[in-house]
């Protein structure tokens, strides 16, 4: 079965270095000749062969990506301007148990997952064992890196998956798959929790698990990656797809408040460098393209970045770009309408008086002008769409402006994919700077210290309320309303107001969260876990601009309705070989619901 990885105690030295190549934490001490085979006894008896085999866990997670933003109601995909495209058929809703890897954003991530948990697997249970050279605490450093992956891998299943099989050991070539059975998502998060407290129990020294990261070190499993993975492991399990009653939302505030604590303690800051405004409009657009790979020294928000860069200006770029191939994620009219009045810190459109979203109800008070739809937003929306009039070079603010109405440069198209198909492009990655040989633009963080401002604000508030204050410690006191304010300063906004009732505070709340973390994954799934899937991907609309002589004339227009909204897509579902498989062994059927 391609889940389970058996465990021979002859293993390929050349396969070991190859996979220890692949991933980051690679380095010349490591670039160990082949010589045959040797015995699993014989690598946790050497420290190279041992530190090699600990990079061979490494490059398992399921990949991170900005086309998942096309799967929600973030964006609408460029390429359904051609005929044939692939995501036709996620939006025909007519993806199946068999082929729903060609169709996700980031495919079929079971067996990748497992994969990696069998290799933590076999690297904890032989590390006990070890009879190797070491230096200070490192080989509690290497059991500390272990447990964090194989958490972070648990995580990123049972968020897809749900309910999955816990193997806390390597399966033996005796195992007897008849006893197998899937665990309780809440019996996963207890895991992922005891596997982050293992890590933790670890000596915070440079040897051993540090919140330092040193040279040679991106990416590598570090002290504050295991409070993100349970902050997102917590915050989940006691939502609303995910909860049994085992975890509660003040168990969340508990665990969200000791990791908010612990990275505020140790030097992780919301980025707020104001940039040269020919480089950037503001402090969140520079963070996006600000490599997070200098050993913290600028970068103190990003706790795990994993992903790499992207061709923002290539994939999801304009049509003035040269060698831009397609127009890729375009944001959805949707998404723009949640982007707040700055003056006033309200949201302009408050819902929809029609099932299209062609009649917005406008908020008299917010300040918005529907015929001047674009000023006095969000600072984050200039920071993350070009719209019709925006400044295309920032370091020409009197000259090109982006052009999306009817017979402008940048305008719709229902034919090309190098056009927008929405009225809008994604600015959010991009430095305008980048070329085809001159990459500047940025990635997607797989954990940043905002996500986990806004995971406490979402448990504190339902557990406690909006506005009661909670210690988090060494005289840091906070609730729910000044954690998402601590966000929305950053982003040059106005607190939110004091006394907003639970049900307003949910609303203000989740707006903030689909804004401030727009285009990097987290949508696709708070839309499921809070089983608002339904609600919300069905229908998405777009601009359509008409010039009439200096005025513009705007109108709403929506797309086909998508088919990739129902029950079934609340969680992937597992390779329909697995389960036929599985059915085999167990005569039970692990497939999940609807698939």
């Amino acid at each position: 079965m391609n889940i389970y990885f058996n465990i021979k105690k002859q293993i390929v030295l050349s396969t070991i270095l190859l996979l220890s190549c692949l991933t980051i934490a690679c380095n010349d001490e490591l670039d160990l000749q082949a010589d045959g085979r040797i015995t699993m006894d014989q690598v946790f008896k050497d420290r190279n062969y041992t530190r090699g085999y600990l990079n061979a866990c490494y490059g398992y997670g399921a990949g991170i990506s900005l086309w998942r933003s096309v799967r929600c109601d973030e964006a609408e995909d460029a390429s359904m301007s051609i005929g044939g495209a692939t995501i036709s058929t996620w939006y025909d809703g007519a993806v199946t148990a068999q082929n729903y890897g060609s169709y996700s954003s980031d495919g079929d991530p079971w067996s990748n997952l497992y994969q990696g948990i069998y290799k933590c697997n076999v690297f904890l249970e032989n590390i006990q064992n070890y009879t190797g050279l070491a230096f200070g605490d490192e080989v509690e450093g290497w059991k500390a890196q272990a447990h964090t992956l194989r958490a972070l891998y648990y995580l990123m299943l049972i968020k897809r998956y749900g309910d999955v099989p816990l193997f806390d050991k390597p399966v033996e070539t005796d195992h007897d798959f008849t006893q197998d059975k899937k665990a309780k998502f809440s019996e996963i998060v207890e895991f992922i929790i005891d596997d982050c407290r293992a890590a933790l129990a670890t000596p915070n020294t440079q040897d051993a698990f540090s919140w330092n990261i040193y040279e040679n070190q991106f990416n590598i499993m570090h002290r504050a990656v295991p409070y993100a993975i349970m902050s997102e492991a917590i915050t989940y399990a006691a939502s609303p797809l995910w909860s049994d009653g085992t975890y509660t939302w003040v168990d969340a505030t508990e665990i969200n408040k000791e990791a908010l604590s612990a990275l505020l303690s140790n030097d992780y800051k919301l980025f707020n460098i104001q940039p040269d405004p020919t480089i950037a409009q503001n402090a969140y657009a520079l963070y996006f393209f600000t490599d997070a790979n200098d050993r913290r020294s600028v970068d103190k928000e990003t706790i795990l970045q994993r992903g790499g860069k992207m061709s923002i200006w290539k994939d999801a770029g304009m049509p003035s770009t040269a060698s831009m191939t397609q127009s890729g994620a375009n944001p959805t009219q949707e998404l723009v309408d949640c982007y707040e009045m700055a003056a006033t810190g309200e949201l302009p459109i408050l819902g929809y008086s029609d099932a299209s979203h062609l009649n917005p109800i406008i908020n008299t008070e917010s300040g918005y002008d529907p015929l001047n739809p674009y000023e006095g937003r969000d600072p984050r929306f200039y920071a993350s769409i070009y719209y019709n009039g925006a400044t295309r070079y920032l370091d020409q603010p009197n000259g090109k402006k982006v052009a999306t109405y009817t017979g402008g440069a940048e305008d719709l198209s229902a034919t090309d994919r190098r056009h927008t198909r929405t009225g809008y492009y994604l600015r959010k990655f991009n430095n305008y700077k980048s070329a085809q040989n001159n990459e500047l633009d940025g990635a997607i963080r797989l954990f940043r210290l905002a996500e986990i401002y806004l995971n406490f604000a979402e448990s504190a508030y339902q557990a406690y309320g909006p506005d009661q204050v909670i210690s988090l410690g060494s005289n840091l006191n906070m609730s729910a309303r000044d954690a998402v304010n601590a966000i929305r300063k950053r982003a040059g906004m106005p607190d939110l107001p004091i006394g907003l009732t639970k049900e307003d505070f949910e609303r203000r709340y989740r707006n903030e969260r689909r804004v401030e973390l727009a285009f990097e994954e987290h949508r696709f799934f708070d839309v499921r876990r809070w089983k608002i899937l339904e609600n919300t991907d069905g229908l998405v609309s777009g601009m359509k601009i008409t010039k009439n002589g200096d005025n513009y004339i705007y109108d709403r227009f929506a797309f086909e309705n998508r088919k990739s909204n129902t029950t079934r897509f609340l969680k992937y579902p597992i390779n329909q070989t697995e389960v036929d498989k599985i059915f085999g062994y167990t005569g039970t059927d692990w497939q999940n619901e609807g698939w």
